[in-house]
C-alpha cells in the first residue's frame, strides 16, 4: 500500500513539474496563458480617475503589484522597472509600468500620486488602488499571494513580488521573477515584443 502511494505521488510530482517547466519556458501560448492570470478589474488611478483592464491594451504593460509603504521591494521594482523603460529607448512609447496596491486601506490615489513622483516614474506609468473588494478581485485575478502582517499604523503587507508582462491586447505573456537585473528585464522585454 505505501508504494503504491509513493508511486502515486511521484507521478504527481512528475506531472506537476513538466507543467512548470512548460509554463515557465512560454510552452503555453498567450490565449492559454489569459486564462491562467489577468481579468477584468475596475480600480482608480493616481488621479482619481476610474480604470479597468481597458488601460492595458495598446501598449506592452509591465504590472507589479505592492504598496507605498513597502520598505524596499516595492520602490526596488519601480526604479528596476524605470531603468528598462529608459534602456527600451524608442520601444518605450510602446511600454508601461502598471503598480497596482495591495493595501486600499492607506493608499489613496493621492497618496500613489505621491509615492510614483518620489520614485520618479516615468511619464505614463499608471498606480492603481480601489476599494477593498476592487483590490480583492484583482488580486485573484492575478494569482497574487497578500497577507497583512502586524496592527496598528505601521502594518506590513506581504506579497508576491512577480512583474507580469501583458501584451497589447490585454493578454498575459509571462512572469519575469523578482529582482532580476534591469538589463535581463529589458531583454526579456525585447524578445516578448519581437514574438520570440
Amino acid at each position: 500500500m505505501n508504494r503504491r502511494i509513493t508511486i502515486i505521488v511521484a507521478a504527481v510530482m512528475v506531472l506537476l513539474g513538466l507543467a512548470v517547466v512548460a509554463f515557465g519556458t512560454g510552452a503555453f501560448k498567450p490565449r492559454q496563458q489569459a486564462a491562467l492570470v489577468g481579468g477584468p478589474f475596475v480600480l482608480a488611478d493616481q488621479t482619481g480617475r476610474r480604470v479597468d483592464e481597458k488601460a492595458l491594451k495598446g501598449k506592452w504593460s509591465a504590472v507589479f503589484f505592492g504598496y507605498t509603504y513597502c520598505p524596499d521591494v516595492c520602490p526596488g521594482t519601480l526604479q528596476a522597472l524605470t531603468t528598462v523603460s529608459d534602456q527600451l529607448g524608442p520601444r518605450a512609447a510602446k511600454f508601461q509600468i502598471v503598480f497596482v496596491s495591495v493595501d486600499p486601506g492607506r493608499d489613496t490615489p493621492a497618496v500613489i500620486k505621491g509615492w510614483l513622483d518620489v520614485n520618479k516614474a516615468p511619464p505614463g506609468t499608471l498606480g492603481l488602488t480601489g476599494t477593498p473588494e476592487q483590490t480583492a478581485a484583482v488580486v485573484k485575478a492575478y494569482k497574487v499571494f497578500v497577507q497583512k502582517q502586524g496592527d496598528g499604523a505601521n502594518y506590513l503587507m506581504d506579497h508576491s513580488a512577480y512583474i507580469y508582462l501583458m501584451d497589447p491586447k490585454g493578454r498575459f505573456v509571462k512572469v519575469i521573477p523578482y529582482n532580476l537585473p534591469p538589463d535581463e528585464i529589458t531583454t526579456q522585454t525585447v524578445k516578448a515584443m519581437r514574438g520570440d
